[in-house]
């Protein structure tokens, strides 16, 4: 299972980023994947790198098609082969 955490953000935008969070979620719904937005970033699940590079691309492109010249998109992916981890399973290895 592929665990990545993504942000996106607009440089030369106002402070407030909420509005491209909005639409970067919308565009994860879209997509039916499985994720997880929290105060700095939004964790995604899926069991194909191929997905996760499609739905990031389409993320990014939602947040420049919404006007702003300059996007910063930042991605972390976990990608472990030796047994299946999701978001959950993590969260409880260090409960």
């Amino acid at each position: 299972m592929i665990i990545a955490q993504l942000s996106i953000a607009p440089v030369g935008k106002s402070v407030s980023l909420s509005k491209y969070v909005k639409l970067v979620i919308e565009t994860l719904k879209k997509e039916n994947i499985k994720f997880e937005t929290n105060a700095m970033a939004t964790v995604v699940e899926t069991d194909d790198l191929n997905k996760l590079f499609n739905v990031v691309q389409k993320a990014h492109n939602a947040v420049l098609t919404s006007g702003v010249r300059r996007v910063i998109t930042e991605l972390k992916i976990d990608d472990r082969r030796d047994k299946n981890v999701t978001m959950e399973s993590k969260l409880r290895s260090v409960q």
